[in-house]
């Protein structure tokens, strides 16, 4: 039988205040450890990296196919030709785990910890809670990013013809594209954690926030071929950070206002997101309560 144990209102105030914390160099390098840490640790995962490698390679050569029939049937099928399709599949593929389009990564850490009671020593730690899980995340996406995120693009462009940049500073753009589509993808995910607090198993959020954001994100089909006010809703919402934006970018869909409109409106959902789970962190550790024990 688990143990419910009341934490206090709050954690001490030695916590810093914010994701920097009152000592910006020390705090950066916190959290570039811990991003290091992240790093090595999903390093060692090495055949479940590449069980899940060939996976991606495997699904994209079928989306891939599956969308040259289609675009062969239906020519120009929202604004794409045959190639930028096949290109939408592939980069789509390698931004899957990058940024965790499906939920995880920390989120399985934070909820063991729920369910443990390892959460409240995470919160008296004198370190930020959200700066601590966003390094973690970051050095999980640039792991991930290495291997899952290219590999199953350069198989892409070798199996298909594939539209790549003309432009060489489309490259910079994309990668940055890619760091706000991981900032939006963690502030929804860890919204989703924190819900742990309230409900100390966010599980079913989280089954829930697969759904959406495997529709929502052009993961499954992309936006622009969702009709009318759905793809007008589809378009404003944040999961279109995720995939539909930094597609767009590689593709250069989008360039001068509208390339800058593009990456504020992922900077723009970044920030309100961020703001939100730092908000819900501030009303969750008023009183928390804690399993385990």
């Amino acid at each position: 039988m688990q143990n419910v144990a009341t934490v206090g209102a709050r954690p001490p105030d030695t916590a810093p205040a914010g994701p920097l914390g009152r000592h910006t160099a020390a705090s950066l390098g916190l959290y570039a450890a811990v991003a290091r840490g992240a790093f090595r640790r999903y390093s060692t995962y090495r055949a479940a990296t590449l069980a899940g490698t060939f996976t991606n390679t495997v699904f994209g050569i079928i989306l891939a196919s599956s969308f040259l029939a289609l675009w062969q049937a239906r020519p120009g099928l929202g604004g794409y030709d045959q190639s930028q399709a096949v290109t939408y599949i592939w980069v789509s593929q390698g931004l899957l785990v990058t940024i965790a389009v499906w939920g995880g990564g920390f989120q399985d850490d934070v909820q063991d910890r729920f369910r443990s009671g390892d959460i409240a020593v995470d919160l008296y730690r004198p370190v930020d809670f959200q700066g601590w899980w966003l390094a973690t995340d970051l050095g999980r996406a640039a792991f991930q990013a290495l291997i899952r995120g290219t590999v199953p693009m350069l198989v892409g462009a070798l199996v298909f013809r594939t539209r790549l940049p003309e432009q060489p500073l489309t490259w910079a753009f994309f990668l940055l594209s890619v760091l706000l589509a991981l900032l939006v993808s963690f502030g929804l995910r860890f919204l989703v954690s924190i819900t742990g607090f309230w409900l100390h198993d966010s599980e079913g959020v989280r089954a829930v926030m697969l759904v959406v954001s495997m529709f929502f994100s052009g993961m499954l089909l992309p936006i622009a071929l969702f009709p009318g006010w759905l793809g007008d809703l589809g378009r404003a919402m944040p999961w279109a950070a995720l995939i539909k934006v930094p597609t767009d970018v590689f593709l250069e869909r989008a360039s001068g206002t509208g390339l800058l409109g593009a990456l504020g409106f992922q900077l723009g959902w970044a920030a309100v997101l961020l703001a939100a789970g730092r908000g819900a962190q501030w009303l969750a550790t008023r009183r928390v309560v804690v399993q385990g024990g």
